[in-house]
């Protein structure tokens, strides 16, 4: 289950990074003009990426955690002590 939440934040995050590095490159709002002008641009950079990153990467694990099939596996279970009885 761990892996299971691991992988799909791991798509979370790289999709919110692509999705940050993808609006500096596309210069959206005269994102990619300010910084490269900025003094330390690797530190914006980084304050554009992060958010993103961590935003998609916890409503990807979030989502996992909605679609877990609980009901399913404790039913079964449930259903098989039941006949046995």
């Amino acid at each position: 289950m761990l892996r299971f939440l691991a992988l799909h934040a791991l798509v979370g995050v790289t999709i919110g990074a692509a999705v940050g590095i993808g609006l500096v490159l596309l210069d959206i709002g005269g994102l990619g003009k300010l910084l490269s002008r900025a003094s330390n641009p690797v530190l914006s950079l980084l304050l554009v990426i992060v958010p993103f990153a961590s935003l998609f990467g916890g409503a990807a694990a979030a989502s996992a955690i909605f679609t877990l099939p609980y009901d399913t596996k404790y039913r079964d279970e449930d259903d098989h002590r039941e006949g046995e009885s």
